[in-house]
């Protein structure tokens, strides 16, 4: 194809196919891939940062996390897939027929997800719409999807409604999964997402959290809740001595799964 001849929809998918891969990328990064204007290339940027697929910053666009800013669930199915997938492995072991579960919209827990359709019955309350794709595959399986204000950003439902719906439910087990883990606290970024993942603890008789290590001794904008309200942390064998020396200091429980 000539990317000179690209309409702004297969530019938009140019930029998002290399910021999702590099991480971040400048303007001039991509105004020179898709041989246009950089004035181009900005206004493309405005219309795929007010989808949630990326952010800007000065002179560059980036799809990752700050402190702030959670990165877009398309970003984060990428990365870090085999800790995921290996996180996952361990929390399916916590997992028995005639259980109900709740899981996040995290994408951990979409890895557990992907796991469940053999263990029957089992009922899977989530707000996560691709959770709910890969579930509903599964006819023998008991699904409860959890509606309210769809977030671009996250591929899920979110707001007081949400909310509402999660505080009707009484399950056996939550799997949740957060953006920073630092000073006995876990983290997100984001007020309402942070609504919705201490509705569905309070939802639970048991209480598990999903990390990859890479979330370990970071920080983000919000306190979600505290370690000590979780009855076991599942992270991945890549953690440190270091973090797990923390963890061992704060007296958290957890179990490392092998890569």
């Amino acid at each position: 194809m000539d990317s000179g001849r690209m309409g702004p929809d297969q530019r938009q998918r140019a930029i998002i196919e290399h910021v999702l891969d590099q991480g971040t990328a400048t303007i001039g990064d991509l105004a020179a891939l898709c041989d246009v204007s950089e004035m181009t290339i900005y206004r493309d940027v405005d219309q795929l940062e007010r989808q949630g697929v990326v952010r800007k910053f000065r002179g560059g666009v980036t799809a990752q996390a700050s402190g702030v800013f959670e990165s877009s669930a398309a970003y984060r199915l990428r990365h870090r897939v085999a800790e995921k997938e290996a996180v996952a492995r361990q929390a399916r072991e916590l997992v028995e027929p005639g259980m109900s579960v709740i899981l996040d919209d995290a994408t951990t827990t979409l890895a557990l997800a992907r796991l469940l359709g053999d263990i029957t019955p089992l009922t899977v309350a989530t707000n996560y719409l691709e959770a709910l794709r890969v579930l509903s595959a599964h006819r023998d399986l008991s699904l409860i999807g959890l509606g309210g204000t769809y977030d671009h950003t996250h591929d899920s439902f979110t707001g007081t409604a949400c909310v509402d719906e999660i505080e009707a439910l009484t399950v056996d087990v939550a799997f949740v999964s957060v953006s920073a883990i630092s000073g006995g606290y876990t983290h997100h970024q984001e007020q309402h997402i942070v609504a919705v993942k201490r509705a569905m603890l309070r939802s639970a008789r048991q209480r598990i959290l999903l990390a990859d290590h890479s979330k370990l001794n970071r920080d983000a904008l919000h306190r979600l809740a505290p370690l000590s309200d979780f009855d076991l942390l599942i992270i991945d064998s890549g953690a440190s001595p270091e973090a797990l020396r923390d963890l061992d200091q704060q007296g958290t429980p957890y179990k490392l799964a092998p890569l």
